[in-house]
């Protein structure tokens, strides 16, 4: 995965809620990415995917995340408390709305190997 071609997305305020990951060379059409790099919807044109990712926005970052789902080394209920091109942090899911000391995960950003599942409700 090429994370140099990507292209950031800000809201107004400036935080990044997203990139648009190009399909062909001049970015004609775009994958978009959340900011765990994870793609949201099929390739489209790149006015579409740049509203749809501030549409989106990162409300979905204060989901429960499990860490890989479906193995016997799946993790219990995390919370992701840091997302930044150095990685994604993650810490217990209680603990952490409790404000209180947990073992901090790391994650490689962007998400590529799909590491991270949000969990369903």
């Amino acid at each position: 995965m090429n994370i140099t071609t990507w292209v950031s997305v800000q809201r107004e305020d400036g935080e990044t809620v997203g990139y648009l990951d190009p399909a062909d060379p001049d970015y004609q059409r775009v994958t978009p990415r959340n900011v765990l790099g994870h793609a949201v919807a099929d390739d489209c044109d790149y006015l579409d995917g740049e509203q749809l990712l501030v549409e989106r926005g990162i409300s979905e970052l204060m989901n429960s995340w499990v860490l890989d789902a479906g193995s016997c080394d799946a993790t219990e209920l995390l919370s992701i408390v840091e997302v930044s091109p150095h990685g994604i942090v993650l810490a217990n899911a209680l603990r952490a709305k409790a404000l209180q000391p947990a073992e901090r995960i790391h994650v490689p950003w962007p998400d590529a190997e799909h590491r991270l599942a949000p969990v369903q409700r």
